[in-house]
């Protein structure tokens, strides 16, 4: 019979990572974009001001329709812009309740940029926002 001896302990020495994990606070941060970056950065953002978005307002229930259902916005604005508008025009105080919704699917964040919502959901070169003095849509 063998007997087994004991092996000679080998051990692979731990090392600490070359490049250990940060997180996004303590990563580094670029002094300035590469020049195509910048540049491409700077011709988006000269475009986008000049665009226009048209919105189709679309009253829910009870609520009052508008006279002029269509309006314009730069797409550069936030939505909260858009819903103090509709206020104005309805004739609404701040503490009436207006609810929006996109297409009749969801309500947008009041900072959500009206631009990014009309890129994901126009519809026939539209922004459809539905409106209402009650909750709907969920």
């Amino acid at each position: 019979m063998s007997q087994l001896q004991p092996l000679n302990e080998s051990r692979i020495p731990d090392e600490s990572p070359v490049n250990p994990l940060q997180s996004i606070s303590q990563s580094v941060l670029l002094s300035q974009l590469p020049i195509d970056a910048s540049t491409a950065l700077q011709e988006y953002s000269a475009d986008s001001q000049k665009v226009k978005i048209k919105i189709l307002f679309k009253a829910v229930g009870a609520t009052k329709m508008l006279k002029q259902p269509i309006c314009t916005v730069s797409s550069t604005q936030r939505f909260d812009i858009v819903g103090r508008w509709l206020r104005k025009q309805l004739q609404c105080s701040s503490k009436d309740s207006l609810f929006l919704y996109v297409n009749s699917a969801f309500a947008p964040a009041p900072d959500e940029i009206v631009g990014n919502l009309y890129k994901c959901f126009k519809v026939a070169d539209q922004l459809v926002i539905n409106y209402c003095t009650t909750p709907a849509f969920g």
